[in-house]
C-alpha cells in the first residue's frame, strides 16, 4: 500500500471541518483522500490523469460512495472540474505534485531507473509525446536548456551532447539506456543520486508540462476556496517548490513604503495568509519509515475575504 507522506502535517494544515468539501486535486494512490474522508469530510472530489490510478482509487474509496466523486483530468483544469462536479466553492484543496510511489515502480510506465523499461513518463499514457519521442526529435539546444532549467543540472550541454551522439547510432528508447548515457557522460559524478537523476527529473517535468499546470492548479486552487478555505501543496523538487513559495508570497503581499510618506500593501488577488512561514518537512519517524518521503516539502495558506474595491 502506498504511504501518503506528510500525513498528519497535510490533516493538520488543511484543518478538515465535520461535514466540509474538499478537492484533492492530484490524487494519486488516494491515501490522503481516504485521511481526509476519515477525518469527517463530506463530500470529496479526487482528481487524476491516471486512469490506472483512478481504477485504484475507485475500490479504495468504496467505503465513502456518496460522500466522495471521481474525475479524470489534470490538476491544471481543477477550477472547471470543481464547478463541473458541484464543488463551486470548497473548504480545502490539496495538490500531492511529483511521481506516485505505484509509477515509480511500475517499469513499463518509464518514470524510472531501477529497472528497465519503455522511455514514456507520459502522466496519462493515452496523451501527448513520450520522452523516447522527445528524446528522438528535440535539438541539442533544446536539450540543454530543459536539462538546465527544469533538472538543474550543471552537465546539461555535455548530457545533451552525449544524447545526440548516441541517437545517431541507435534508438534512444529504454530508460537504462538513457541512465548509462547520462552516466557515461558524467564520469565523474558522485554523491547519493544516480547521475541521471535530474536529467529524468527535467524530461518528465517538460513532456508532462508540470510548471505550467502547476501555475494553473494554484490559481483556480485559490479561485473555488472559501474564505477560510486552505490549500497545502507538497512538493519534491525545489523547482516546484520556489514556483509554489513565490506564488503564495505574491497573494500574501506586501507592505511597500510610498514616497509621499505612508505604505501600501501590494498584493494579488484573491488574498492569503501564509500558515507555514517555514516549508515543513518528515521526521526522523516518517523518513525510517519511508525514505522516499526525503525530499517532500508542505506548505499551507488560508484564503482570506477579497480586498475591498
Amino acid at each position: 500500500m502506498h504511504i501518503p507522506v506528510l500525513l498528519e502535517e497535510t490533516l493538520e494544515g488543511l484543518a478538515i471541518k465535520p461535514g466540509g468539501c474538499y478537492v484533492d486535486g492530484t490524487m494519486g494512490a488516494g491515501g490522503h483522500s481516504e485521511a481526509i474522508l476519515a477525518r469527517g469530510a463530506g463530500r470529496l472530489l479526487g482528481i487524476d490523469r491516471d486512469p490506472e490510478a483512478i481504477a485504484r482509487c475507485r475500490k479504495r474509496l468504496e467505503p465513502f460512495a456518496g460522500r466522495v466523486t471521481i474525475a479524470r483530468g489534470n490538476h491544471s483544469d481543477l477550477k472547471t472540474l470543481a464547478q463541473s462536479n458541484g464543488f463551486d466553492e470548497v473548504d480545502g484543496v490539496l495538490l500531492d505534485l511529483g511521481v506516485s510511489s505505484y509509477q515509480l515502480d511500475t517499469p513499463e510506465r518509464g518514470f524510472s531507473f531501477r529497472a528497465d523499461g519503455p522511455l514514456d513518463m507520459r502522466m496519462d499514457c493515452d496523451k501527448g509525446q513520450t520522452a523516447a519521442d522527445w528524446i528522438a526529435t528535440a535539438e541539442i539546444s533544446e536539450m540543454a536548456r530543459i536539462f538546465r532549467q527544469l533538472g538543474q543540472e550543471p552537465q546539461a550541454l555535455r548530457v545533451a551532447k552525449a544524447i545526440d551522439k548516441a541517437r545517431r547510432k541507435t534508438p534512444v528508447q529504454t530508460t537504462l539506456q538513457l541512465a548509462g548515457i547520462v552516466a557515461d557522460a558524467l564520469p565523474g559524478r558522485r554523491g547519493p543520486h544516480h547521475p541521471a537523476t535530474q536529467v529524468f527529473q527535467a524530461i518528465r517535468m517538460h513532456i508532462n508540462r508540470e510548471m505550467q499546470e502547476l501555475q494553473a492548479a494554484l490559481d483556480g486552487a485559490l479561485d473555488i476556496l472559501s474564505p477560510g478555505g486552505r490549500l497545502a501543496v507538497i512538493t519534491f523538487e525545489s523547482i516546484t517548490d520556489s514556483l509554489v513559495k513565490h506564488f503564495l508570497s505574491a497573494h500574501e503581499g506586501r507592505r511597500v513604503s510610498l514616497q509621499q510618506g505612508g505604505e501600501r500593501l501590494e498584493r494579488q488577488e484573491p488574498p492569503v495568509r501564509r500558515l507555514t512561514r517555514k516549508v515543513v518537512t518528515p521526521g526522523e519517524t516518517e523518513l525510517q519509515a519511508n525514505p522516499r518521503s526525503r525530499s517532500a516539502k508542505l506548505r499551507v495558506a488560508e484564503r482570506l475575504e477579497n480586498s475591498p474595491v
